[in-house]
């Protein structure tokens, strides 16, 4: 018999196990963990899963976790960024012990490279990128020494301080660690920690033009701020050699460094550099365009931050690297926004339905629920009157055999409304059916059925008199291929046509006060959350998903 405690045991993952072992052992009496984000683009879909990790592991284990931005290339960097970042964490259920910077750190670290000029272990190096790459040789062939590898403590002290007090041009020099250019890990080939930099920062202005490198703030940061377990993807394990040289050398504190993997996601990119190039040339309308992988695109699409946990959470943490299926997270938030959204009628592509026999000036008031998972939720009232509009697509002039939706002497259900006959149509000069005549059937109306006429097809509609206009935004995913980064050729070839279409449609008048964010079921068509874009006239939504996994049903076919 499996016992509470060792199934709980059974579902820690591979860090869980190193932190509880840890703790038990008293290595710890609380733990440390930080997400450190550069602040040069908005979070993405990945982040989400270090997000959930990082906050995750303080929440389940005595501890806290820091938010620690790694602001250290001030060309790429901005506050608008930072704010973004600080929302889309708030957003999705956490909060930080403290907001950290590693500019905070910006002398400390400076005084960190001073002392390992002092103890011979880095030195300044006027060779350009270009020779050092080329001096750094192959994984298969050794490197050589740079012929500045051997200047005196003196010299190099003074040097750094002259590319400190902003003497030499960007690129003139760097300051290297010194440790050995035979290395089999090419990164601890005498690895650049400082660059030469004029440029504006975002917290420190112009007093630095010369900034660390990754490696250099990194490690030291997360020894500044006791953190004991640092989390990084699996494309930091060659990093983590210089992590813990760098931690021996300056006599600071121990901080370890541990490695999950990366989880891709397909018909998707994560790449800041590829998602910037989708923004500044236009081919998506801002980091928040609801086709975006972004947090806040996610958001604004009408993700729910349940959802994403949701799928974080199911996606697991694991040591090696593979692709998840996109359905997985469309999965997640349909489950969460069949539990909480309400539900309203809106149709998207209108076919006018004119009830002969309903009174001209009447509107008669129905109820349908407003959730069907949520019985608190309620009823709400909606109007019944002889004009009203239908899906195209559920009317049919020649139906086939197993067609049960409206058609020429066939009987459908009104939602929440009566049992309608279709009697004749109206077409256009092209022979397109423009308007439809039917009958209802009195005393057939929903909750209050005394005929017993049993019908197979119930369509949703909105009274042509009463429904308002509403813009519609049908996304799609960006990308018309799974794996974006495996095909030949620029990655933009590859975005998908169809993954906006914009149509106006008519919707109950209960969406007219719909807030920005707010989702609903837009019964049988999927879920669609209001956009800011919006206004009382005419609401905007956007399509968050459809009721079914369509991708899957085209890929059966």
């Amino acid at each position: 018999m499996i016992t509470e405690e060792k199934k709980e045991e059974k579902s820690l993952n591979f860090i869980e196990e190193i932190i509880e072992a840890d703790l038990k052992a008293g290595k710890y009496t609380e733990i440390v963990t930080r997400f450190p984000p550069e602040p040069n683009g908005y979070l993405h879909i990945g982040h989400a899963s270090s997000i959930c990790l990082n906050f995750g592991l303080t929440k389940k284990f005595p501890g806290y976790t820091n938010l620690r931005f790694d602001d250290t290339n001030p060309t790429t960097e901005d506050t608008e960024y930072v704010e973004s970042i600080k929302n889309d964490i708030r957003w999705m259920g956490f909060e930080w012990e403290n907001e950290l910077y590693a500019s905070d750190y910006f002398d400390t670290l400076y005084g960190y490279a001073i002392q390992l000029i002092h103890k011979g272990l880095a030195y300044v190096d006027d060779s350009t990128s270009e020779e050092i790459a080329v001096l750094k040789g192959t994984p298969t062939q050794p490197g050589k020494d740079s012929p500045y590898r051997n200047r005196s403590i003196e010299e190099n002290r003074l040097l750094f301080e002259q590319m400190k007090n902003g003497i030499f041009p960007d690129g003139s020099r760097t300051l290297r660690a010194k440790i050995d250019m035979t290395h089999p890990n090419m990164l601890m080939r005498d690895p650049i920690l400082y660059r030469i930099k004029h440029a504006h920062h975002h917290r420190t202005g112009d007093k630095w033009c010369i900034y660390p490198m990754y490696d250099f703030a990194h490690g030291q940061s997360d020894a500044i701020e006791n953190v004991t377990h640092s989390i990084c993807t699996l494309e930091f394990v060659p990093h983590r050699e210089l992590y813990d040289w760098l931690i021996a050398q300056l006599e600071i504190y121990p901080s370890h460094q541990y490695e999950f993997a990366r989880r891709n996601l397909n018909y998707t990119v994560t790449s800041k550099r590829k998602l910037l190039q989708l923004v500044q040339e236009g081919h998506v309308n801002g980091w928040d365009d609801p086709r975006m992988p972004t947090i806040s695109g996610l958001r604004r699409r009408g993700y729910t931050p349940f959802s994403i946990r949701d799928f974080c959470d199911r996606i697991g943490v694991a040591k090696r690297e593979n692709m998840i299926d996109v359905g997985l997270l469309e999965f997640c938030v349909r489950e969460d926004l069949n539990k909480t959204s309400l539900r309203r009628m809106a149709v998207l592509d209108p076919l006018k339905v004119v009830i002969t026999n309903f009174p001209e000036d009447l509107s008669e008031t129905c109820l349908s629920e407003n959730n069907p998972e949520d019985i608190a939720a309620g009823m709400r009232e909606i109007l019944f009157t002889r004009e009203i509009f239908i899906e195209r697509e559920d009317f049919m002039e020649v139906p086939s055999k197993k067609y049960f939706r409206l058609a020429p002497g066939k009987m459908v259900r009104l939602k929440g409304a009566y049992i309608i006959q279709a009697e004749s149509v109206l077409k256009d000069e092209n022979g397109e059916v423009t308007e439809v005549h039917c009958t209802y059937i009195e005393n057939s109306k929903s909750g209050q059925d005394t005929t017993g006429i049993n019908v197979k097809g119930t369509l949703h509609w909105v009274s042509a008199k009463h429904g308002i206009p509403v813009e519609v935004r049908l996304y799609d995913r960006l990308f018309s291929v799974e794996n974006v980064s495996s095909e030949e050729g620029d990655f933009k070839d590859y975005i998908n046509p169809e993954s906006l279409n914009i149509i106006t449609g008519y919707a109950e008048p209960a969406l007219r006060d719909a807030k920005p964010g707010e989702s609903f079921q837009f019964l049988r068509k999927g879920y669609f959350a209001a956009d800011a874009d919006g206004t009382t006239e005419k609401p905007v939504f956007n399509r968050t998903v459809t009721l079914r996994d369509n991708w899957a049903k085209a890929a059966e076919k």
